[in-house]
């Protein structure tokens, strides 16, 4: 049974004294009886330190924002899988559609991104989706089916999350239809042939729309961008109940 991954990535936001007073608000909200999930955290690299201290005895897991493919070397803003790991990081967001547009990230170098997680110990979330004019040209399908291709090869299926983002709905408002997102999710467990694989959604998720989608049947989770900057937004997205 595939157990859902609710994970919050704050981007470039929170020093450590706004992470601590976050998880000061976050932890009380949150139910006693989460167990059929897990709820992962993505602080800048910055904040890891002090929320591993934060989050110690506590059902939190830390995701890094991405993690580079050498073990060390002269790779300046870049951070190794042994400097997460010393901060208790179990996660790893790779091919977020920001590092692919900013910096134009290509799915080899996403490949090697994700590669090195596992290898080292850390299970990637290995973000794909497509542009607003991808979708209108009915390219949608094409472009997800090669980033999951080119950036799942070599990868060990059972320690691996996938996250679908639409690249049209992150921090726009706009929410792919749960049916949709669904399908499209569907389709991705299909092509990777894995029927385990934990596949989340993301795009802007709020707490009005978690419960649908979470009652979807190929939606394991959600990657949460926006809302997870609010401990009382993210702690009802974590809190999600089925309908």
């Amino acid at each position: 049974m595939r157990k859902p991954v609710i994970a919050g990535n704050w981007k470039m936001h929170m020093t450590c004294s706004m992470a601590k007073a976050y998880i000061d608000s976050f932890l009380p909200l949150l139910r006693d009886d989460l167990i059929d999930r897990t709820i992962v955290l993505a602080p800048p690299f910055t904040a890891l330190s002090t929320m591993s201290e934060l989050i110690a005895g506590v059902s939190l897991e830390l995701s890094s924002q991405n993690v580079h493919w050498e073990k060390k070397g002269a790779f300046t803003a870049e951070i190794s899988p042994e400097m997460l790991l010393e901060h208790h990081v179990k996660y790893a967001i790779v091919g977020h559609s920001e590092p692919r547009k900013y910096f134009s990230e290509s799915d080899e170098q996403i490949n090697k991104r994700a590669l090195s997680a596992q290898q080292n110990g850390l299970i990637p979330i290995v973000c794909v989706g497509e542009t607003d004019q991808q979708r209108e040209m009915g390219e949608a399908e094409r472009v997800i089916r090669r980033q999951v291709e080119q950036g799942l090869e070599g990868i060990l299926t059972s320690q691996l999350v996938v996250a679908y983002e639409p690249i049209w709905a992150i921090g726009t408002g706009k929410t792919c239809e749960a049916e949709e997102a669904n399908r499209i999710c569907s389709l991705i467990r299909k092509w990777v042939d894995f029927e385990d694989l934990i596949i989340q959604y993301g795009g802007s998720v709020k707490p009005d729309n978690i419960d649908q989608l979470m009652s979807m049947s190929d939606i394991d989770g959600v990657l949460v961008g926006g809302a997870s900057l609010d401990p009382k937004s993210f702690a009802r997205i974590a809190n999600y109940q089925e309908i």
